[in-house]
């Protein structure tokens, strides 16, 4: 199955607010368990694409130490994102940056590690991105990174959606949907790895989500 781009940007209202209210508990817990566990001693982290700030809220709790750096493109969801880390009271941990990729406003080489969490699928092209990661992270660093793998059909991608988020509201349903037929194979990322001559490493973790990482010396 070819890959079917979708917007770039949530900044429906509607949407933000759907997608914050959805219980991605179960992949981000993981996703923020497996980065601490293999990413050793660091002070400051960059998640681009923050959503709706509930990664970074996770990793604050769990690595008090760390100042994280939260970007997002979309006004709906910082503002949900806002919210969120006002709640949690850790405005003093957590900065959130409006900023897009490429091009985001934050100076070279100031980041100990690099975090994203389905953010890859929205890019048209995702060599950007690993150009931003490039610029951003001072070394020895960390670079962490989930997001989904398309299925072989849509008849696939609908079975997933069903599975997954049958009792979700249906703009969510059709969002889920449209991201898994933006995004990208595990043989694909590979291949952007190597033109970006990035050495991570990318495998699937379950069914439906990758993992890129890797430490760069």
């Amino acid at each position: 199955m070819e890959r079917t781009l979708e917007p770039e940007v949530m900044d429906d209202e509607e949407q933000a607010i759907a997608y914050a209210a959805a219980d991605f508990s179960a992949s981000n817990q993981m996703f923020v368990d497996g980065f601490v566990a293999y990413g050793g001693a660091m002070e400051s982290v960059l998640d681009i694409g923050c959503g709706s700030a509930d990664i970074p809220i996770r990793l604050a709790r769990a690595k008090p130490s760390l100042r994280i750096t939260a970007v997002d493109a979309s006004d709906a969801m910082l503002r949900v994102a806002e919210k969120a880390v006002h709640a949690a009271g850790l405005t003093g941990q957590i900065e959130l940056v409006k900023g897009q990729v490429p091009g985001l406003a934050l100076a070279e080489r100031q980041f100990d590690a690099i975090v994203s969490k389905d953010l890859l699928h929205h890019l048209p092209d995702p060599m950007v991105f690993w150009d931003e990661v490039k610029r951003l992270v001072r070394r020895p660093t960390v670079i962490y990174v989930m997001d989904l793998f398309r299925p072989e059909t849509e008849q696939e991608a609908k079975d997933i959606v069903e599975s997954v988020s049958a009792d979700e509201p249906d703009i969510l349903k059709r969002d889920f949907y449209n991201s898994l037929l933006a995004a990208f194979t595990v043989d694909e990322v590979a291949k952007q790895l190597r033109r970006a001559d990035l050495e991570l490493e990318v495998a699937a973790v379950s069914d439906r989500h990758m993992r890129i990482r890797g430490s760069l010396a």
